[in-house]
């Protein structure tokens, strides 16, 4: 099993594209650390890597957008104190409500956005970059959204969050990039029958999306020994050949 001794935290992993992850990552022996600020979410995760025959992964309930500075470096210790240090960190929480105008934008959902989107990924990778500096090889993925990137009317602080999370990866990939331990990369999965997808456009026809467990071999190249040495870099799944 490839990832056999991986140790990966992947957020958002109660639901969508985080649970589908986590699933294609335990399926190859990676150690998988769940967080998500819902716990039945996360047990029905943690249920199915278990039932799959993947390794006991570690339930890590968290409120990404209502934790303290504090909080978060109290996760990053337990990590180390537990693991020693972590292989990888999969940005997957996502925040949306609806597509809105600028001139009608509620103030605390623009500010609710980002910190989930945006603020949450920045605090996050501060805190276990040490974590991560103690592997010998370590990957951190962002995952974006190939619509909102473009800057359409009405994306809102959704738009503006993945705008700025691409612009903060590239930045943190070239501070990295001359350690060669932590690669840093974009995830960029394209139309996909996802739960966002069906918040987002509810009256679409989903039948023709790919479904998300289509991004398993993503998933685990972007972890895995083959992606080495491959940073800084935007990784669409609609052109991905694995």
């Amino acid at each position: 099993m490839p990832l056999s001794k991986q140790v990966i935290l992947i957020t958002g992993a109660g639901g969508g594209l985080g649970a589908t992850a986590a699933l294609a990552l335990a399926r190859q022996g990676a150690h998988i650390i769940l967080l998500d600020k819902s716990i039945p979410r996360l047990e029905k995760t943690y249920d199915a890597i278990v039932a799959g025959g993947g390794p006991e992964p570690m339930l890590y309930p968290f409120d990404l957008a209502g934790a303290s500075e504090e909080q978060y470096q109290e996760m990053a210790d337990a990590i180390r104190q537990r693991y020693g240090s972590l292989q990888g960190l999969l940005h997957s929480a996502v925040e949306f409500s609806a597509y809105t105008p600028i001139a009608s934008h509620n103030t605390r959902d623009w500010g609710h956005t980002l910190n989930v989107n945006l603020n949450a990924a920045f605090l996050l990778s501060r805190v276990l970059l040490p974590v991560l500096q103690n592997s010998a090889q370590a990957a951190i993925v962002f995952t974006t959204d190939s619509a909102a990137r473009k800057a359409p009317a009405y994306a809102g602080a959704y738009g503006v969050s993945k705008i700025a999370l691409e612009g903060f990866a590239r930045i943190l990939a070239e501070e990295l990039e001359a350690g060669r331990k932590i690669r840093v990369n974009i995830l960029m999965p394209g139309p996909i029958d996802s739960p966002l997808r069906k918040k987002a456009y509810p009256a679409e026809d989903k039948a023709g999306l790919p479904a998300m467990n289509s991004l398993d071999a993503l998933y685990c190249y972007l972890f895995g020994s083959a992606s080495i040495g491959v940073t800084g870099q935007t990784i669409d799944a609609q052109t991905f050949k694995p």
